[in-house]
């Protein structure tokens, strides 16, 4: 896999997947190797992805100062990135919690970024993440379907703090189509994710929403934020928040689709980020009509 160097010294790696115009993905979990988001949906056919491994995930080395596993110590390896690959601006996709990284990033380097997709983000950053009663209110969306009635004490005993839930049981309220392909996905969590780093990126002492609100009210690219009708964590009126953060965001829920809507629907997902990014990086893209 293609390496580079962090500020810090940490080596850290990034797989890379289609042709064309390259665009650079920020995965979520927290720290989750970038693996688990595949060619998202066949955007990869469109798009040349440059699918970053944060550090300690994947490929990518675990840093000497665990501190910098936070989220804003990791914007400076999202620049060298950049860097290394020669851009002067680029097109960013990030995932989840891959958001609060990529909105830190367009904060502090809005003339970097040519355009911004945020799939499903729990604004973390802006300080508003999903509530237990949003992720339950969506859980119940599933009642009928015909393994809600075991998943739905456990995911609820989650959500009161009574530990981890086997993710073969509560998986399904995070995916659309609760198929094969959703299960094996979530079977790999545990294995892809950086358990030492997952707790520290989201700490709050990482974020400043008031600061970020204003900052991000100056960034001039375009955004599409993309929720999953299906979705608790964000619900898409939660989602709606990231649009509202940005001068020049446009707001989509794709239907059907939970928290990975590329696996739900892959064609309307590719279709409808890849029809933005191309939109995106038009002449006068940048401005609002």
């Amino acid at each position: 896999m293609p390496m580079f160097t962090a500020p810090d010294g940490t080596e850290l790696a990034y797989r890379v997947s289609g042709e064309g115009e390259p665009l650079v993905v920020l995965p979520g979990g927290p720290l989750r190797a970038s693996v688990y988001l595949g060619d998202l949906g066949g955007l990869a056919d469109r798009r040349r992805l440059i699918l970053l491994d944060l550090r300690g995930t994947g490929d990518s080395a675990r840093p000497a100062d665990p501190a910098t596993y936070r989220c804003d110590r990791q914007v400076d390896d999202v620049e060298a990135l950049r860097v290394h690959l020669g851009r002067e601006r680029m097109d960013v996709l990030a995932h989840s919690a891959g958001g609060s990284l990529a909105m830190l990033y367009a904060a502090r380097y809005p003339q970097r970024v040519s355009g911004l997709a945020l799939i499903t983000v729990n604004p973390w950053a802006l300080g508003r993440p999903a509530t237990a009663q949003e992720r339950l209110a969506a859980a119940r969306l599933r009642r009928g379907e015909a393994w809600f009635d075991d998943a739905f004490p456990a995911f609820r005993a989650w959500l009161g703090g009574e530990g981890e839930p086997d993710p073969a049981v509560v998986g399904a309220f995070f995916h659309g189509r609760w198929d094969d392909a959703a299960r094996a996905h979530e079977a790999a969590v545990d294995e892809q994710t950086c358990a030492e780093g997952e707790e520290r990126f989201l700490d709050p002492a990482a974020f400043d929403p008031p600061a970020l609100r204003s900052a991000l009210a100056e960034v001039t690219a375009p955004v599409l934020v993309l929720a999953g009708e299906l979705d608790g964590g964000p619900r898409p009126d939660r989602a709606r928040l990231v649009a509202d953060a940005f001068p020049n965001a446009e707001f989509a829920v794709q239907p059907g689709a939970g928290h990975y809507p590329w696996l739900d629907d892959p064609g309307r997902f590719a279709g409808r980020v890849g029809d933005f990014l191309a939109r995106a990086g038009r002449p006068g893209a940048a401005h609002r009509g």
